[in-house]
């Protein structure tokens, strides 16, 4: 069940990354409309649905890779103080109730928007020269298969928990800094823990 993990994982990551390239893209488009229209005094015509296309591009296909590396935003006061099995019987229980069926139903409506998208030639009435929009109305149903590949991990890794006890590994390759400094205060405490054992041996021995 691991392999089937890290598969859907490392599908995802390598997804997210390629397309994480659109905030680089987004960053020269927004900085070159403003320099054009500051500078030249000659505002483009594409800089805007380049944004929003780019931005709307990154920020959907980074779902399933934020859901990989259990980045997505969560109440987890509560949560954090459960056993690893009861978080893990949550956790279950709400993407079969609210999970699958809303990311189903994306899949579902996104893939008749995109296909009327492509059937219309679609192009954007946001500016005088709309570029094609087809295209990306073709990441919504996308977006939501790579959601349920990645959701069927996590239940995976639900099951794993309850009959284990403990949550299986993820990949990681970046670390939120609250979390980073988190994992260094508890170094911390466990090495002056180990210290003041062994200064209590060596007093004890004398």
């Amino acid at each position: 069940m691991n392999k089937f993990i890290f598969a859907i994982d490392t599908i995802n990551t390598w997804v997210g990354k390629v397309f994480g390239w659109c905030i680089v893209l987004l960053t020269f488009a927004t900085s070159y409309e403003v320099f054009a229209r500051y500078v030249f005094k000659a505002p483009t015509e594409w800089a805007y649905d380049a944004a929003y296309i780019l931005y709307g591009t990154l920020f959907m296909m980074a779902g399933a890779y934020t859901l990989a590396r259990n980045g997505h935003v969560r109440g987890d006061w509560l949560y954090r103080e459960w056993p690893a099995r009861r978080q893990a019987a949550v956790e279950l229980l709400l993407y079969f109730i609210f999970f699958f069926p809303g990311v189903l139903a994306l899949v579902y409506a996104g893939f008749h928007f995109a296909k009327l998208s492509w059937l219309m030639h679609e192009h954007s009435a946001a500016s005088p020269n709309g570029p094609p929009i087809y295209h990306f109305k073709t990441i919504i149903p996308l977006t939501g298969i790579l959601l349920v590949l990645q959701g069927m991990a996590e239940v995976a890794r639900c099951v794993m928990c309850l009959r284990t006890g403990a949550w299986p590994s993820r990949l990681h390759d970046v670390e939120e800094l609250e979390t980073a400094i988190l994992h260094e205060k508890e170094y911390q405490a466990a090495h002056e823990a180990i210290e003041a054992q062994k200064a209590g041996a060596a007093e004890g021995g004398r």
